[in-house]
């Protein structure tokens, strides 16, 4: 045998034995893009179901004056206004499209537990320090949830207001702590959707930016007893009045 053909059958030989043999690759297993909640795909006009719900929740803050979006599960075009105005603020491609990019700043913006970052439930549940959800005028799981709401739209604020830190001195109370500091007998702070501000920003500036942040209900200074801070909340129908911040 000529040693080239011969070279040959060895190759083939080693080839053939390669083959058969299977080496095993590592890998490590795909991980949850945020330790709260991960969405998949792309939501846009026309989605609906929980994963609308939850970037609602997230973006509810960006808003027209006024306005109030609805928590529906339904990707319409005040959800999609909502998203642009959203993107726009973080620098993302302002398409109304809730996509990666989207997703990934949302991650960006918040703690495994859902709140965003700047905020907690340990902050807006000081109730006369005693802590918990239990005890207003709603079940725990509602106030929980009522509070959840209301920190994103103050992340909202707070970014609008160049990022600058809020503080929360009351958020939700039980029916004991709110008639302890006189707070009426129906107090949104029962319910757990009403956080009163302290600065940070100036308490008109925030009574100001709260109208294009979602929420019902302003009162600042000028309104008796809000003249050390500023109050928000997510009550059915409009009320505001901060009348040394003209409103």
């Amino acid at each position: 045998m000529s040693s080239t053909r011969l070279s040959r059958v060895l190759l083939a030989l080693f080839v053939g034995v390669a083959a058969l043999v299977v080496v095993p690759i590592a890998t490590a297993p795909v991980a949850a893009a945020d330790g709260c909640y991960t969405w998949s795909g792309t939501l846009r006009q026309g989605s609906s179901g929980d994963a609308v719900t939850r970037l609602q929740i997230r973006v509810a803050g960006w808003v027209t004056s006024g306005e109030v979006l609805t928590i529906d599960g339904q990707f319409g075009p005040r959800t999609a206004a909502a998203v642009q105005r959203f993107q726009a603020a973080y620098g993302l491609a302002a398409d109304g499209i809730a996509g990666p990019q989207t997703f990934g700043r949302i991650y960006e913006l918040q703690d495994d537990d859902c709140t965003p970052i700047h905020f907690s439930f340990a902050e807006a549940t000081q109730n006369c320090g005693r802590g918990g959800f239990s005890g207003g005028a709603v079940s725990a799981a509602q106030v929980r949830e009522n509070l959840l709401r209301a920190m994103w739209k103050a992340e909202a604020i707070r970014h609008k207001l160049g990022d600058r830190p809020i503080g929360v001195s009351s958020g939700f109370r039980d029916t004991s702590c709110n008639a302890s500091v006189g707070g009426a007998s129906n107090s949104r702070h029962l319910y757990g959707d009403a956080l009163d501000f302290v600065p940070g920003p100036s308490l008109c500036d925030l009574a100001r930016t709260a109208r294009t942040s979602g929420f019902s209900g302003i009162f600042g200074p000028g309104y008796p007893g809000h003249n050390d801070h500023t109050h928000v909340d997510s009550r059915g129908g409009r009320s505001w009045s901060a009348p040394s911040c003209g409103i």
